[in-house]
C-alpha cells in the first residue's frame, strides 16, 4: 500500500471525523470570539488565467474556516459570527477557474459563501488588516494546479500580519570541508556563494522593513537541515539559498531559479544538478535520508502545497529581476527535490546565479561590481514579490 496515500486518507478522516477547523490547524483565536463584523464588498480579479482572487472587505476582524469539496468542485467559506449582506451580489461572478458565487446564512451567526469551481483548483487564504487605504480583508486566492487543493494559512501569512520587518533568510550553499563547484581559474563556489549573500545582506539591512540573516557567515560547514532550522528559528518571512554551479558543457551558462518539487525534478539537468547539491549533507558526515519520519511527514502534510505555490511565485518574481543583470539559463522557475528547499511553511528557492565552468561566467562572477548588481536584482525580486501580496 501507498505510504504517502495512505498518510493523507488519515489525515482527511481525521479532520472530517472530529470536525478539525481551519481555526484549530493553524492555531487561530476560537470562532467564539466575540466578534461583531458586517460584509461591506465582495471583490473578483483574475490575474491570469491560473489565477482567480477573491477580496471580501469586512468591517472588524474575522475568524474563518474553509474547506474543499468535490462532485462538484466547490471552495467554502464559513465567515463566523457576520451577517448576511447584500455586498454579496456582485455582479460578476465567473472567471477561467470560479463558474458562480453563492451564500447562505448558518446557525450560530455564520455567513457560508460557497465558491462554485469550473475544475480542481487550490485555494489559499489570508486575512489582512487596514492599511490606510483598505479595512480589514479576507482574501482568498484560487490556484489552478496539479497539487492537492489545500485550504492553508502558512506561517509566513500569520506573521505577517502583526510584524513590522520582513526577515530574509540567506543561504550561501556550500562551504568548509566542501567547496562546492570549482571554475577553471580556481573559483570556489562557496566563496562566490558567501560574497554575493554578504553582498546581499548588506542591502537588505540598509532597506526599512527588511532585515537579513546568513545561514553561515564564514567558511564553515552547515549541514542542510541545520541551515533550514536556523532560519526557521529566526522566523524568517523567506529562504533563499545561492549557488553558483558547474555543468560537463562549458558552453552551458546562464541563471536559473529552482523550487521544491514534490514529485522530482522537472528536467534531466534539473534532477542532476538536485541530486549533486543533496549530497554535501554526506560531506559533513551527516547521512541525509530522503525516507525519514520527519523529512516524509514535512512532505506529506497539506501545507507544503501552498508553500510551494507560494515559492514559484517568489522566484518568478526574483528570475524576472535577475534577467534584467544577467542571461537566463531557463525562463521559467524549475522543481527539484533540494532537501535544503523543505521547510513547510516558509517560501522557499535555489538561485544558481550562474555556471563556474563556462569561462565567461566565472570571469563575470570573480567581479565584485557584478555580484553586487546580482544581489540588488534578487533583493528587487523579493520586494516585488511581498508587494504583490497585499491588496
Amino acid at each position: 500500500m501507498d505510504p504517502i496515500a495512505t498518510a493523507r486518507r488519515l489525515f482527511l478522516k481525521r479532520v472530517t471525523r472530529y470536525g478539525l477547523s481551519l481555526a484549530l490547524l493553524t492555531g487561530a483565536k476560537p470562532a467564539f470570539a466575540n466578534s461583531k463584523t458586517a460584509l461591506t464588498g465582495i471583490r473578483i480579479s483574475q490575474a491570469t488565467d491560473d489565477h482567480t482572487r477573491v477580496v471580501f472587505d469586512l468591517t472588524g476582524d474575522i475568524e474563518h474556516n474553509l474547506f474543499t469539496l468535490a462532485d462538484p468542485h466547490r471552495v467554502v467559506i464559513d465567515l463566523l459570527d457576520t451577517r448576511e449582506s447584500s455586498a454579496i451580489e456582485v455582479s460578476d461572478k465567473t472567471t477561467t477557474l470560479m463558474r458562480g458565487l453563492r451564500s447562505a446564512s448558518k446557525d450560530g451567526g455564520r455567513l457560508r459563501v460557497v465558491l462554485d469551481l469550473r475544475g480542481k483548483a487550490r485555494p489559499r487564504s489570508f486575512e489582512l488588516k487596514p492599511d490606510g487605504k483598505s479595512g480589514h480583508r479576507l482574501v482568498v486566492d484560487l490556484h489552478a494546479t496539479r497539487l492537492s487543493p489545500t485550504p492553508i494559512a502558512t506561517n509566513q501569512q500569520k506573521r505577517s500580519k502583526s510584524k513590522k520587518q520582513f526577515v530574509i533568510a540567506l543561504d550561501p550553499g556550500h562551504g568548509g570541508r566542501d567547496p562546492g563547484a570549482i571554475g577553471k581559474r580556481g573559483t570556489r563556489e562557496k566563496d562566490i556563494a558567501l560574497s554575493v549573500a554578504k553582498k546581499m545582506k548588506a542591502e537588505i539591512n540598509r532597506t526599512s522593513g527588511y532585515r537579513a540573516i546568513l545561514t553561515r557567515d564564514g567558511d564553515r560547514f552547515v549541514a542542510l537541515r541545520n541551515r533550514v532550522k536556523k532560519a526557521r528559528e529566526a522566523e524568517a518571512d523567506i529562504f533563499i539559498s545561492l549557488h553558483a554551479d558547474s555543468f560537463h558543457s562549458p558552453n552551458v551558462k546562464g541563471a536559473s531559479v529552482y523550487a521544491l518539487s514534490l514529485s522530482g525534478a522537472s528536467s534531466e539537468a534539473a534532477r542532476w544538478i538536485a541530486k549533486k547539491e543533496n549530497a554535501s549533507d554526506l560531506i559533513g558526515g551527516i547521512t541525509l535520508d530522503d525516507k525519514d519520519d520527519l523529512i516524509a511527514s514535512v512532505l506529506l502534510d497539506l501545507s507544503q502545497t501552498a508553500t510551494i505555490q507560494d515559492s514559484l511565485e517568489l522566484g518568478s518574481d526574483v528570475l524576472s529581476h535577475i534577467g534584467k543583470v544577467s542571461k537566463l539559463n531557463n525562463r521559467k522557475v524549475q522543481q527539484a527535490g533540494f532537501a535544503v528547499l523543505k521547510a513547510p511553511d516558509m517560501p522557499s528557492i535555489l538561485i544558481e546565479t550562474a555556471f563556474l565552468s563556462n569561462p565567461s561566467e566565472e570571469k563575470k562572477l570573480r567581479n565584485p561590481k557584478y555580484q553586487h548588481k546580482l544581489a540588488k536584482a534578487v533583493f528587487k525580486g523579493i520586494q516585488n514579490h511581498l508587494k504583490n501580496r497585499q491588496v
